[in-house]
Protein backbone atom coordinates (compact mmCIF):
# COMPACT_ATOMS: atom_id res chain seq x y z
CA UNK A 1 0.00 0.00 0.00
CA UNK A 2 1.38 3.41 -0.97
CA UNK A 3 2.19 5.81 1.85
CA UNK A 4 -0.25 8.66 2.38
CA UNK A 5 0.67 12.03 0.93
CA UNK A 6 1.11 14.81 3.48
CA UNK A 7 -0.35 18.16 2.44
CA UNK A 8 0.43 21.28 4.46
CA UNK A 9 -1.94 24.20 3.90
CA UNK A 10 -0.74 27.62 5.08
CA UNK A 11 -3.21 30.42 5.73
CA UNK A 12 -2.95 33.90 7.19
CA UNK A 13 -6.03 34.07 9.44
CA UNK A 14 -8.70 31.79 10.88
CA UNK A 15 -11.49 31.47 8.24
CA UNK A 16 -9.15 31.82 5.22
CA UNK A 17 -8.98 28.03 5.00
CA UNK A 18 -12.77 27.81 4.76
CA UNK A 19 -13.00 30.24 1.87
CA UNK A 20 -10.17 29.06 -0.40
CA UNK A 21 -9.15 25.47 0.28
CA UNK A 22 -11.72 23.78 2.55
CA UNK A 23 -13.09 21.52 -0.18
CA UNK A 24 -9.64 20.29 -1.15
CA UNK A 25 -8.74 19.71 2.49
CA UNK A 26 -11.92 17.70 3.12
CA UNK A 27 -11.43 15.69 -0.07
CA UNK A 28 -7.79 14.92 0.72
CA UNK A 29 -8.64 13.82 4.27
CA UNK A 30 -11.52 11.64 3.03
CA UNK A 31 -9.20 10.01 0.49
CA UNK A 32 -6.72 9.01 3.21
CA UNK A 33 -4.14 11.78 2.85
CA UNK A 34 -2.66 13.57 5.85
CA UNK A 35 -3.87 17.16 6.06
CA UNK A 36 -2.01 19.73 8.16
CA UNK A 37 -3.22 23.32 8.55
CA UNK A 38 -0.81 26.08 9.57
CA UNK A 39 -2.33 29.47 10.45
CA UNK A 40 0.05 32.39 10.76
CA UNK A 41 -1.94 34.92 12.82
CA UNK A 42 -4.61 35.09 15.51
CA UNK A 43 -7.05 37.10 13.37
CA UNK A 44 -7.65 39.51 16.25
CA UNK A 45 -7.89 42.52 13.90
CA UNK A 46 -10.80 41.01 11.99
CA UNK A 47 -14.18 42.72 11.85
CA UNK A 48 -16.87 41.32 14.12
CA UNK A 49 -19.97 42.38 16.04
CA UNK A 50 -19.51 43.90 19.49
CA UNK A 51 -20.72 40.78 21.30
CA UNK A 52 -17.93 38.73 19.72
CA UNK A 53 -15.38 41.43 20.50
CA UNK A 54 -16.51 41.47 24.13
CA UNK A 55 -16.42 37.69 24.53
CA UNK A 56 -14.16 36.19 27.20
CA UNK A 57 -10.59 36.14 25.93
CA UNK A 58 -11.44 38.60 23.15
CA UNK A 59 -11.75 38.01 19.45
CA UNK A 60 -8.51 36.03 19.16
CA UNK A 61 -9.77 33.37 21.58
CA UNK A 62 -13.12 33.21 19.84
CA UNK A 63 -11.51 32.79 16.44
CA UNK A 64 -9.18 30.07 17.74
CA UNK A 65 -12.22 28.07 18.89
CA UNK A 66 -13.93 28.61 15.55
CA UNK A 67 -10.82 27.45 13.71
CA UNK A 68 -10.69 24.27 15.78
CA UNK A 69 -14.29 23.50 14.83
CA UNK A 70 -13.57 24.16 11.16
CA UNK A 71 -10.67 21.71 11.32
CA UNK A 72 -12.90 19.12 12.95
CA UNK A 73 -15.55 19.22 10.22
CA UNK A 74 -12.90 19.13 7.48
CA UNK A 75 -11.03 16.17 8.96
CA UNK A 76 -7.75 18.05 9.45
CA UNK A 77 -5.20 15.88 11.23
CA UNK A 78 -3.08 18.63 12.75
CA UNK A 79 -3.56 22.35 13.34
CA UNK A 80 -0.54 24.56 14.05
CA UNK A 81 -0.49 28.27 14.86
CA UNK A 82 2.69 30.19 14.09
CA UNK A 83 1.71 32.56 16.91
CA UNK A 84 1.86 35.95 15.21
CA UNK A 85 -0.63 38.77 15.60
CA UNK A 86 -2.93 39.91 12.82
CA UNK A 87 -1.23 42.78 10.96
CA UNK A 88 -4.52 44.52 10.17
CA UNK A 89 -6.09 45.34 6.84
CA UNK A 90 -3.24 47.67 5.85
CA UNK A 91 -0.41 45.71 7.47
CA UNK A 92 0.45 48.50 9.89
CA UNK A 93 -0.71 47.05 13.22
CA UNK A 94 1.58 47.76 16.16
CA UNK A 95 2.61 45.15 18.69
CA UNK A 96 0.46 45.33 21.81
CA UNK A 97 2.07 45.32 25.25
CA UNK A 98 3.13 41.74 26.00
CA UNK A 99 1.32 40.63 22.85
CA UNK A 100 2.59 38.70 19.84
CA UNK A 101 4.45 40.43 17.02
CA UNK A 102 2.26 41.23 13.99
CA UNK A 103 3.20 38.98 11.09
CA UNK A 104 4.25 41.81 8.77
CA UNK A 105 6.62 43.21 11.41
CA UNK A 106 8.37 39.87 12.00
CA UNK A 107 11.54 39.16 9.98
CA UNK A 108 10.80 37.04 6.91
CA UNK A 109 13.65 34.67 7.76
CA UNK A 110 12.15 34.03 11.20
CA UNK A 111 8.64 33.30 9.93
CA UNK A 112 9.94 31.10 7.11
CA UNK A 113 12.13 29.13 9.50
CA UNK A 114 9.13 28.46 11.76
CA UNK A 115 7.15 27.06 8.84
CA UNK A 116 10.14 25.14 7.45
CA UNK A 117 10.49 23.33 10.79
CA UNK A 118 6.90 22.09 10.44
CA UNK A 119 7.44 21.02 6.83
CA UNK A 120 10.53 19.07 7.83
CA UNK A 121 8.81 17.49 10.84
CA UNK A 122 5.88 16.42 8.68
CA UNK A 123 8.09 15.37 5.76
CA UNK A 124 5.58 17.30 3.66
CA UNK A 125 4.97 16.23 0.07
CA UNK A 126 2.88 19.29 -0.83
CA UNK A 127 2.76 22.86 0.42
CA UNK A 128 -0.30 24.97 -0.39
CA UNK A 129 -0.03 28.74 0.01
CA UNK A 130 -1.40 31.90 -1.67
CA UNK A 131 -0.65 33.40 -5.07
CA UNK A 132 1.76 36.38 -5.27
CA UNK A 133 -1.19 38.79 -4.91
CA UNK A 134 -2.14 37.17 -1.64
CA UNK A 135 -5.50 36.64 -3.31
CA UNK A 136 -7.01 40.09 -2.85
CA UNK A 137 -3.87 41.83 -1.57
CA UNK A 138 -4.15 41.64 2.23
CA UNK A 139 -0.60 42.27 3.55
CA UNK A 140 -0.70 39.16 5.75
CA UNK A 141 -1.64 37.05 2.72
CA UNK A 142 1.20 38.47 0.68
CA UNK A 143 3.62 37.79 3.53
CA UNK A 144 2.34 34.21 3.84
CA UNK A 145 3.05 33.71 0.13
CA UNK A 146 6.59 35.02 0.62
CA UNK A 147 7.41 33.06 3.75
CA UNK A 148 5.90 29.87 2.29
CA UNK A 149 8.14 29.92 -0.77
CA UNK A 150 11.16 30.60 1.43
CA UNK A 151 10.18 27.78 3.80
CA UNK A 152 9.67 25.33 0.92
CA UNK A 153 13.20 26.09 -0.28
CA UNK A 154 14.65 25.55 3.20
CA UNK A 155 12.72 22.31 3.76
CA UNK A 156 13.09 20.96 0.23
CA UNK A 157 9.34 20.46 -0.10
CA UNK A 158 8.93 18.95 -3.58
CA UNK A 159 5.63 20.50 -4.72
CA UNK A 160 4.21 23.96 -4.09
CA UNK A 161 0.71 25.05 -5.06
CA UNK A 162 -0.86 28.49 -4.82
CA UNK A 163 -4.56 28.58 -3.95
CA UNK A 164 -6.34 31.15 -6.05
CA UNK A 165 -9.49 32.01 -8.02
CA UNK A 166 -9.81 32.71 -11.77
CA UNK A 167 -9.89 36.50 -11.88
CA UNK A 168 -12.08 36.79 -14.97
CA UNK A 169 -14.62 34.31 -13.62
CA UNK A 170 -14.74 36.13 -10.30
CA UNK A 171 -15.28 39.54 -11.91
CA UNK A 172 -18.08 38.13 -14.05
CA UNK A 173 -19.77 36.68 -10.97
CA UNK A 174 -19.45 39.95 -9.05
CA UNK A 175 -21.03 41.94 -11.88
CA UNK A 176 -23.94 39.52 -12.11
CA UNK A 177 -24.47 39.47 -8.35
CA UNK A 178 -24.40 43.27 -8.17
CA UNK A 179 -27.57 43.40 -10.26
CA UNK A 180 -29.62 41.72 -7.55
CA UNK A 181 -27.58 42.05 -4.35
CA UNK A 182 -26.24 45.03 -2.39
CA UNK A 183 -22.78 44.10 -1.22
CA UNK A 184 -21.77 44.91 2.38
CA UNK A 185 -19.80 48.14 3.00
CA UNK A 186 -16.41 46.43 3.37
CA UNK A 187 -16.75 44.74 -0.03
CA UNK A 188 -15.00 46.70 -2.79
CA UNK A 189 -15.60 45.10 -6.22
CA UNK A 190 -12.85 47.16 -7.87
CA UNK A 191 -10.29 45.56 -5.55
CA UNK A 192 -10.62 42.36 -7.56
CA UNK A 193 -9.64 43.80 -10.93
CA UNK A 194 -6.01 42.90 -10.29
CA UNK A 195 -6.55 40.19 -7.67
CA UNK A 196 -6.03 36.45 -7.78
CA UNK A 197 -4.99 34.82 -11.09
CA UNK A 198 -5.96 34.92 -14.77
CA UNK A 199 -7.74 31.74 -15.90
CA UNK A 200 -5.03 31.01 -18.45
CA UNK A 201 -2.49 30.64 -15.65
CA UNK A 202 -4.49 28.15 -13.56
CA UNK A 203 -2.81 24.74 -13.63
CA UNK A 204 -5.13 22.64 -11.42
CA UNK A 205 -8.90 22.63 -10.91
CA UNK A 206 -10.15 20.45 -8.06
CA UNK A 207 -13.72 19.14 -8.08
CA UNK A 208 -14.99 19.44 -4.50
CA UNK A 209 -18.74 19.26 -5.12
CA UNK A 210 -19.03 16.11 -2.99
CA UNK A 211 -17.41 18.05 -0.14
CA UNK A 212 -19.47 21.23 -0.44
CA UNK A 213 -21.38 20.44 2.76
CA UNK A 214 -18.09 20.18 4.68
CA UNK A 215 -16.90 23.44 3.15
CA UNK A 216 -20.14 25.16 4.11
CA UNK A 217 -19.85 23.79 7.66
CA UNK A 218 -16.30 25.15 7.86
CA UNK A 219 -17.55 28.58 6.79
CA UNK A 220 -20.39 28.39 9.33
CA UNK A 221 -17.89 27.55 12.08
CA UNK A 222 -16.44 31.07 11.73
CA UNK A 223 -19.54 32.75 13.12
CA UNK A 224 -17.67 35.85 14.31
CA UNK A 225 -16.71 36.64 10.72
CA UNK A 226 -20.34 36.48 9.59
CA UNK A 227 -21.37 39.00 12.25
CA UNK A 228 -21.71 42.77 12.29
CA UNK A 229 -23.48 45.37 14.40
CA UNK A 230 -24.79 47.01 11.24
CA UNK A 231 -25.30 45.81 7.69
CA UNK A 232 -24.14 42.47 6.34
CA UNK A 233 -20.89 40.55 5.99
CA UNK A 234 -19.68 38.69 2.90
CA UNK A 235 -19.39 35.36 4.73
CA UNK A 236 -22.97 35.67 5.97
CA UNK A 237 -24.11 36.26 2.39
CA UNK A 238 -22.25 33.13 1.22
CA UNK A 239 -23.97 31.05 3.91
CA UNK A 240 -27.42 32.18 2.73
CA UNK A 241 -26.88 30.83 -0.79
CA UNK A 242 -29.31 27.93 -1.41
CA UNK A 243 -27.68 24.50 -1.19
CA UNK A 244 -27.80 23.55 -4.86
CA UNK A 245 -26.47 26.92 -5.97
CA UNK A 246 -23.82 26.82 -3.24
CA UNK A 247 -22.50 23.52 -4.60
CA UNK A 248 -22.31 25.04 -8.06
CA UNK A 249 -20.59 28.23 -6.92
CA UNK A 250 -18.16 26.62 -4.46
CA UNK A 251 -17.84 23.21 -6.09
CA UNK A 252 -14.37 23.84 -7.53
CA UNK A 253 -11.14 25.13 -6.11
CA UNK A 254 -8.22 26.41 -8.17
CA UNK A 255 -4.45 26.23 -7.89
CA UNK A 256 -1.28 27.21 -9.68
CA UNK A 257 1.62 24.80 -9.31
CA UNK A 258 4.90 26.66 -8.98
CA UNK A 259 8.37 25.40 -9.75
CA UNK A 260 9.82 24.22 -6.44
CA UNK A 261 12.04 26.99 -5.06
CA UNK A 262 15.75 26.12 -4.97
CA UNK A 263 18.60 27.52 -2.94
Amino acid sequence: MAAATTLVFVHAHPDDEALLTAGTMARAAAEGQRVVLVVATDGAAGLASSDHLAAEGGLAARRAAELAESCRVLGVHRLVSLGYADSGLHGDAEQADDGPVPLCRAPLEETAAALAAILIEEDADVLVTYDPNGGYGHPDHVRVHELSLHAARIAGTPRVFEATVPRDLLLRAIRLAARVYRFPPEFDPTAFEHAFTASADITHRVDVRRYADAKRAAMAAHASQASADEGDRTLAAFLRIPTLLYRRVFGREWYVERRTPTA
